[in-house]
């Protein structure tokens, strides 16, 4: 039945009104039926979509923790789906919460026991989830570590046997399937921007093409991230025009779970990342053709000037707790590196029409020096521009990237999402600012729109404490910390505001004999890490990620300890948030925090048996302001120790 409608509907009847009738019985007599409980919340919330879908608008949907809005969603969109014959989009904030809702017991297992159907569901993971054979077989060479081993040994055969039908091959090379590598060791072997996959020999067979292949032929549902439904967006037309396909289908509807986190994956999307080395190789490549000399001098002009400029920006350049993004200054002297090097591309841009002329060079080779100048050339016009771009570096061992962000992206979202005439739904429990959604649908391009508001049904009165400390320093709150684990005896998640602060701790900690296993984001893959944490339940989870979306009801946590208020980092993003603010503080730092916040609390009680503490760490210069702060924003009334 994964391909027809769950219902009947003839000739004469309207999809729309039995799509209603048959949401009403679902959540009126089928679900309760099952064990389910009938929530008011859920229906109305059901009901406020189906004007959405009906009138294919955009909705703003916010619902509290326990109204189902899950469930409530993956309805509308199967129907929807089937009903147009094309695939629903559900975009998630992050890899992680992809697997929140495919995982066992999840919403859309039990929405298939609850109906009796079965629904196609598939995952469009970005690139870099997807192992690099390319890479991974240049390391298995150089390296005798365990876990990259183990990844090589476990490459299907076919990938290596070249005379092997298409027929054979299979999906592989997940992120997923590796759960003992951790994330510093993945990245030396995921795919990364510096592969030319359009050139690589292992393209066909690798993990990225087959699932790719794959997740373009679901039915009903294709899961992806935030991210990656934005690369899709940034890149359908270039792809079109290289003859390749866009990197999602045509879709019936797009859900944006979490949609408060839209935006910043729509400016990561169109991000410019220049590597210190690909310029080189480009241009290294184009050199060893024959061109004039002419061309020669002209390129190793660039590769000086592009030399000077990157190690200006390693010496220059300023790191940033909670960030990998190096702060770089916006310079006279870091402008005329960007003016100098643009000047000579686009001169390079002129001669590559000369040289192609003279039917020496490979036409595919010059059509790659092109493409990447072309790109190289937009990006530094973006920087040229003040106030149009934000920029930093990034830095990864010995390797360097600059990296320029749009600061603003509604005009485009307005063009290339959202003159769509399909449903877009925002769904998210913190979506409003005052009860207002202004803020975000002006941030995204967004005109007119629906919106509603529903609250948790929870009784967090009776459920929930809250407890604020504030400390002198951080051995005091680590022994605070550590007080608190023990009494609980371990089922807690520690949400840190960023890696370094999890970090200290960690370092902190390892001096403690534990009787509790603490595990940590970053030693395995994700996933795998909430699944021990789920199951092992004196385990604790420390995490500076997982504020959003982490769902695990019951026994396992029991307490969630916030190692500080979640306020963004001073990184070049936020600083030109702020730059751009009449009050940096109020409109930047202090919504930012406290939505985190809200979303961090929110992790404790997620179902109508749950109960727990959550305990919060300040300062004592943050103590006067964030009493009224927190009062306004959290469920219950917040005790200060």
């Amino acid at each position: 039945m994964s391909n027809g409608l769950p219902f009947t509907i003839s000739k004469t009847e309207n999809f729309f009104d039995r799509l209603g009738d048959f949401v009403g019985d679902v959540f009126y007599d089928i679900l309760p039926e099952q064990g389910f409980e009938l929530r008011d919340e859920q229906i109305y919330m059901a009901f406020q979509l189906e004007k959405a879908f009906k009138q294919k608008s955009i909705i703003f949907a916010e619902a509290g923790v326990g109204t189902g809005k899950t469930l409530v969603y993956l309805l509308y969109a199967i129907c929807y789906a089937r009903y147009k014959r094309k695939p629903a989009i559900i975009s998630c904030a992050d890899e992680t919460l992809i697997e929140q809702l495919v995982k066992e017991g999840g919403d859309i297992e039990k929405l298939e026991k609850a109906l009796g159907i079965s629904v196609d569901v598939r995952l469009a993971k970005a690139r870099e989830q997807y192992v690099c054979y390319r890479k991974l077989d240049a390391l298995v060479n150089q390296t005798d570590d365990s876990d990259i081993l183990a990844v090589h040994d476990q490459i299907p055969e076919f990938v290596f046997e070249q005379g092997t039908s298409m027929n054979a091959f299979e999906r592989y090379g997940d992120r997923k399937e590796y759960p003992w590598v951790s994330d510093q060791k993945w990245e030396s072997i995921a795919w990364d921007p510096l592969q030319q996959c359009s050139t690589c020999e292992w393209r066909h067979r690798s993990g990225q093409t087959l699932n790719r292949e794959y997740y373009r032929h679901s039915s009903d549902l294709i899961i992806c991230s935030h991210d990656f439904y934005m690369e899709h967006v940034w890149t359908k037309d270039s792809r079109k025009r290289e003859g390749q396909m866009p990197l999602l289908p045509e879709a019936s509807c797009v859900i944006f779970d979490e949609g408060h986190l839209l935006e910043f994956s729509a400016q990561k999307g169109l991000t410019y990342r220049f590597h210190a080395g690909t310029l080189q190789k480009v241009l290294t490549t184009y050199m060893s053709q024959d061109v004039r000399e002419a061309s020669l001098y002209l390129v190793e002009d660039i590769l000086a000037i592009h030399d000077d400029w990157f190690d200006w920006l390693q010496d220059e350049s300023v790191s940033v707790e909670g960030s990998n993004r190096r702060d770089v200054p916006r310079s006279t002297k870091m402008l005329s590196f960007v003016k100098e090097l643009d000047g000579k591309v686009n001169q390079l841009l002129e001669q590559l029409v000369f040289d192609s002329e003279l039917f020496t060079i490979d036409p595919y080779h010059i059509r790659i020096i092109e493409e990447y100048l072309e790109f190289f050339s937009y990006g530094l016009s973006v920087l040229i521009k003040e106030e149009q771009g934000i920029f930093w570096l990034e830095e990864e061992d010995t390797d360097l990237t600059f990296v320029i962000m749009p600061r603003l992206v509604e005009d485009i979202l307005k063009k290339e999402v959202f003159s769509q005439s399909i449903p877009f739904v925002f769904s998210s429990a913190t979506l409003s600012q005052a009860g207002s959604f202004d803020f975000m649908a002006n941030s995204l391009g967004i005109e007119q729109y629906d919106s509603f508001q529903v609250s948790s049904p929870f009784d967090y009165d009776e459920n929930m404490k809250v407890i604020g400390y504030t400390y002198s320093n951080e051995d005091v709150k680590w022994k605070e910390m550590e007080q608190s684990l023990v009494e609980m005896n371990g089922s807690t998640l520690i949400l840190f505001s960023s890696g370094e602060e999890m970090n200290r701790f960690r370092k902190w900690a390892d001096k403690t004999n534990w009787s509790f296993p603490i595990l940590y984001e970053g030693d395995e893959e994700i996933s795998n890490i909430v699944r021990k944490f789920q199951t092992d339940i004196p385990a604790v989870l420390c995490s500076y990620h997982l504020w959003e979306g982490l769902d695990i009801p019951g026994e396992s946590l029991k307490q969630v300890l916030i190692a500080s208020l979640p306020f963004p980092p001073h990184d070049p993003v936020f600083q030109a948030k702020r730059n751009h603010a009449k009050d940096s503080f109020l409109e930047v730092d202090l919504p930012y925090m406290l939505l985190r916040l809200r979303q961090g609390v929110g992790r404790l009680i997620r179902s109508q048996t749950d109960s727990g503490v959550v305990r919060i760490w300040v300062s004592p210069e943050q103590l006067e302001d964030a009493n009224k702060q927190l009062t306004a924003i959290l469920p219950v009334e917040i005790a200060w120790s």
